[in-house]
């Protein structure tokens, strides 16, 4: 597993091999460690016969590969670097040794030098071809893509650059191929298990992953990676118990493991210690940033998401969607049309690639897409197609509902928007506003007037009396239009309430002769009347006066 950095950092592909029939000779136990992997036993041998004196060369080389296989590659660096100054005559392989250890530091441009000086092998064209997609350069991609033979080591090169490319499937292709001829090749089953976590497939990654699990119960990546499945499949809380095993730092030797273990445990407790736990990992593990993006939105600290993410080139859907979802979040905020057009431009870019068109995510970035331009009818066109697998998630919801009140759809915009939970998005202007509209034009005007009385005094109070005084004139509804306006000219003594508290209580006069309102309705418009001081008062007053009296109305 290669571990991606934005950042150069100091702290298993290969490095070069010291000749086997060599070690044989001079320390013929340390084969019992390499057989079985135990390269910190091996390291303590090599340590004991060098503080002896009876070390040499190949013992320092020894001391590098496995350091370099512990994970430690600071450490393989420093021995490696040594050789290369302190010997005499240094072993050419010594600086593709070196590349490799840069590269597994993140330190790319070095790696680069280093192995320009390493003599030509297949190791040093994989190295290359790594680092190709690491400085994102095509043209030397391809070319030593074109460079790369029938073997496995090149083969399980190229899938894993498939893989940093986000084609799966491929990948996927080469591992099975693969396992047909060596199905000894246990570790190929975790790979084509995370491929397929990455295409969705949890059921299907787990099933292969319990191969492998069956012969390395205590496999920190394995383990790792059957928690995400059961966290995609079930919840945090599943997830965090396949993970109980590996939170003791002592459990494996595999120091980026515990790295792992620690993100992925903010990610199942809902981002829980995301702050005290994601920052130094945010160049190590490559969705460490990603996810501290996330936790700052869910906390409406847009602009840090955006200081976070701003520089970041995406190359993976996620990040181009994130990226969209964070420049729509700071552009709403600020008023920024350019922030909106590069949020449009992000989701449009994913939701029409061939890969992710007919995904959820796909299609979910459409439907942003087309929100962000106000084509509502395409966005329930997208909608519409993933519904059934949102039917209680109410970030969803709420845009959905937005969506359909948006296309006149306002009885069913009605019921969406009864569905959502979320007391923070209750409590949001937009839904109220919206709510309050669909109310109104579902002929239920006593329900918007109730979500404002619930309203405290504020600007955005003061918005909403607004839209149910304006509404509710436009759908005759005018005792509601009336209240509405009644206040908003108490806070605003804005000659343009007066005229719209007037039409209303014409207007409901008439209704009132025309048998469609209660004749109760009479004292409530004279009450309205006398709050404005207005000469027109008195003549309108008069008119409703008589005709009370001509038909025995108490007033």
């Amino acid at each position: 597993m290669i571990l991606s950095r934005a950042k150069p950092a100091l702290g298993p592909t290969a490095a070069v091999q010291p000749s086997t029939s060599s070690s044989k000779k001079s320390l013929p136990k340390l084969e019992d460690f390499l057989d079985t992997r135990d390269y910190t036993g091996a390291i303590t041998l090599l340590e004991f016969e060098r503080n002896s004196g009876k070390g040499n060369e190949l013992n320092d080389q020894w001391i590098g590969y496995c350091a370099f296989h512990l994970g430690d590659y600071k450490r393989a660096l420093s021995e490696f670097e040594t050789m290369t100054k302190e010997q005499k005559n240094p072993s050419q392989d010594n600086w593709l040794n070196l590349a490799c250890c840069y590269f597994y530091l993140g330190m790319y441009p070095e790696a680069e030098e280093a192995a320009e000086k390493a003599p030509k092998s297949g190791l040093r064209t994989r190295l290359f071809f790594h680092l190709a997609h690491k400085f994102n350069d095509e043209k030397r991609l391809m070319m030593h893509h074109q460079q790369l033979e029938d073997i496995i080591e090149d083969q399980l090169s190229l899938a894993s650059i498939h893989y940093l490319r986000s084609h799966y499937q491929e990948a996927i292709d080469i591992y099975k191929r693969i396992l047909l001829d060596k199905r000894e090749y246990l570790a190929l089953n975790v790979y084509v298990a995370l491929c397929y976590y990455k295409l969705d497939y949890y059921d299907v990654s787990q099933e292969v992953l319990a191969v492998y699990l069956q012969h390395y119960p205590d496999s920190p990546i394995a383990i790792n990676l059957k928690a995400c499945n059961h966290f995609r499949l079930y919840n945090g809380k599943a997830a965090e118990q396949e993970l109980r095993t590996l939170q003791d730092a002592s459990s494996t030797p595999l120091t980026f493991a515990q790295d792992l273990v620690r993100h992925n445990l903010v990610v199942f407790r809902g981002g829980e210690g995301a702050l005290q736990v994601l920052p130094p990992l945010v160049d190590v593990i490559p969705e460490a940033r990603l996810n501290l993006v996330i936790y700052y939105l869910k906390q409406d600290e847009v602009q840090d998401a955006y200081t976070l993410i701003k520089d970041l080139e995406p190359t993976v859907p996620q990040e181009y969607i994130l990226k969209g979802v964070v420049n729509a979040a700071i552009g709403q905020e600020t008023g920024s049309r350019e922030n909106i057009k590069v949020a449009q431009q992000y989701f449009q870019l994913v939701g029409g690639s061939a890969s992710e068109c007919d995904t959820i995510p796909g299609r979910q970035c459409m439907a942003s897409c087309f929100f962000l331009l106000k084509q509502f009818d395409d966005v329930l066109l997208y909608l519409n197609s993933i519904k059934s697998y949102f039917y209680n998630d109410d970030t969803f919801n709420f845009n959905y509902a937005q969506a359909k009140a948006s296309v006149g759809d306002y009885k069913e915009a009605e019921e969406i928007f009864l569905l959502i939970q979320n007391e923070k998005i209750k409590n949001d202007y937009v839904y109220l506003s919206w709510l309050a509209r669909c109310y109104i034009m579902n002929g239920k005007p006593r329900a918007a007037w109730e979500l404002y009385l619930k309203m405290e005094t504020s600007a955005e109070a003061f918005s909403l009396l607004q839209l149910i005084a304006n509404d509710c004139y436009k759908m005759g509804q005018f005792y509601y239009a009336g209240r509405a306006f009644d206040v908003l000219e108490r806070l605003d003594p804005n000659p343009e309430y007066w005229e719209g508290k007037r039409g209303a209580c014409v207007g409901l006069f008439q209704m009132i002769i025309a048998d469609k309102e209660l004749k109760d309705s009479l004292g409530d418009i004279l009450q309205l009347l006398r709050n404005t001081a207005n000469p027109q008062v008195e003549g309108i007053i008069r008119v409703i006066k008589k005709w009370a009296k001509d038909n025995r109305i108490p007033v």
